[in-house]
């Protein structure tokens, strides 16, 4: 490999010159060489070009150099490529090939792209079923995305009522983060679909009411027919027996106000003194007082009871998920914790994300020096408890040994957190760490942590408008 030329199309790399950086970076392999890092970093340069068929080709190429793996990132990227250059049925295959990589540790990026081009040729089920597979995966932090795009799924499969729940749901996982307008646009549409008109109504006020959202023709067409419909159907509502009585006596909208019988506002209202109209006891103000405060901690807690709920809903559908929690289970996963952490150290970050509020930078900083860049970490076992779990972890070194470490955590909600880390020596206790006790079997952790955020030996995440490379 030529040195000064990986040097200096790194440092284009990084500085966002992604034009001299396929120059450089080209020129540093060897001739007929297989080197997966130098080629994974030049599909990502030239997916910022907006060159897809070269990406794809460079992405193709890290792929032949066995020694470099990360199968999963790059066939991600590869069909994101093909998907960007107008070749759907090529990406499908590689996008494919990206969720079969058991070590391939964010799927959903896989799943959501494969949803994209399932509908590219109109296969529309498949469609659905990659976003629905991509809103469930556990490593999605925004499912609202995927479950919205299953919702358009829905609606193209003339299925509103699915549409409907899928496009509920959506919402409940992007409340408080993300512009909402859209969202209800569709849900909005798709209760018009249902014939739920009031419903409707209120979907596409809501997508209107920040002004961000200019409706379509078409929604705005189903607005007005909706707020239509619910205007005749109250129009049409019968009578109660007491508007009934007045309209036989002449009052109502054509007849005589009741109350101002002689057309001179005020003439006949009555009064304190001889109806009795405004006699409210003392009694009557207290049960009053009583009931709107009931009311009010109603309102007050329904945020509460619909996160309750939702609470109960997801034990019910993971089954024993009280029982996981009480097990040490969380997500993230322990394993995923370390894994985070042995990336932080390669990517030059500070790990605050993965350690626990109480450790100190100067403690993070401390810990950060004993872990070693750039090494593949295994977790072998753990002692896991309901509020702390221990983390044995052997780090393969990028020079070739390996290195274990006792690692301790604490649970942060449903998640876990670091508090400790140490090197372990066999020689220390005789003996190997002890396998979890939980039945936890360990998975071969991924390369350098995350594979999707190894886009260079710095773990830079790059993406582009039209489609994103890891």
């Amino acid at each position: 490999m030529n040195t000064q030329a990986f040097e200096a199309g790194k440092k284009a790399y990084q500085s966002g010159d992604w034009f001299a950086a396929v120059t450089h970076l080209a020129d540093a392999k060897d001739p007929g060489a297989a080197d997966g890092s130098i080629d994974h970093m030049i599909g990502n340069a030239y997916m910022k070009l907006g060159q897809y068929d070269s990406a794809a080709a460079a992405y193709a190429a890290a792929l032949k150099d066995s020694a470099y793996g990360k199968l999963g990132a790059l066939s991600c990227n590869m069909g994101r490529a093909l998907l960007a250059a107008g070749r759907p049925e090529e990406a499908i295959a590689s996008l494919l090939r990206a969720t079969q990589d058991n070590s391939y540790t964010t799927p959903y990026k896989a799943y959501l792209a494969l949803g994209n081009a399932y509908e590219g040729i109109d296969d529309i089920r498949n469609a659905g079923i990659a976003y629905r597979n991509a809103a469930i995966d556990e490593t999605n932090p925004n499912p609202s995305g995927a479950l919205s795009s299953l919702g358009s799924c829905f609606m193209k499969l003339n299925r509103p009522i699915d549409a409907v729940e899928a496009l509920r749901t959506a919402l409940d996982f992007s409340a408080g983060s993300v512009d909402q307008s859209g969202i209800y646009r569709d849900l909005g549409l798709a209760y018009v679909a249902s014939n739920r008109m009031p419903e409707a109504v209120d979907a596409f006020e809501k997508a209107t009411a920040g002004g961000t959202l200019q409706l379509s023709a078409d929604a705005q067409a189903a607005f007005d027919a909706a707020r239509k419909a619910v205007s005749t159907q109250a129009s049409k509502r019968p009578l109660s027996d007491t508007d009934a009585f007045l309209a036989s006596a002449g009052y109502g909208p054509s007849g005589i106000d009741p109350l101002d019988p002689m057309g001179q506002s005020g003439e006949l209202m009555p009064s304190p003194e001889d109806t009795g109209f405004f006699s409210v006891t003392e009694e009557d103000l207290v049960a009053l007082d009583k009931q709107n405060r009931k009311i009010r901690r109603k309102h007050r807690h329904t945020g509460a009871k619909v996160a309750l709920t939702l609470f109960i809903l997801l034990v019910l559908l993971g089954g024993a998920a009280g029982y996981a929690y009480y097990r040490g289970y969380g997500w993230p996963t322990q394993q995923a914790v370390v894994e985070s952490l042995f990336a932080a150290k390669t990517d030059g970050g500070d790990g605050a994300d993965v350690f626990a509020e109480g450790v100190t930078p100067e403690a993070r900083a401390s810990f950060l020096t004993l872990l070693p860049s750039g090494a593949t970490v295994s977790v072998i076992g753990t002692n896991q408890e309901m509020t702390a779990s221990t983390v044995f972890a052997t780090a393969q070194l990028r020079e070739g040994g390996e290195q274990n470490y006792t690692i301790g955590l604490v649970r942060d909600g449903l998640s876990w957190k670091i508090v400790d880390v140490s090197p372990t020596y066999i020689s220390q206790s005789g003996q190997t760490p002890t396998v979890s006790t939980t039945g936890f079997v360990p998975t071969e952790a991924e390369s350098e942590g995350d594979a999707d955020a190894e886009a260079s030996p710095e773990g830079e995440d790059v993406s582009s408008e039209e489609g994103s490379a890891d």
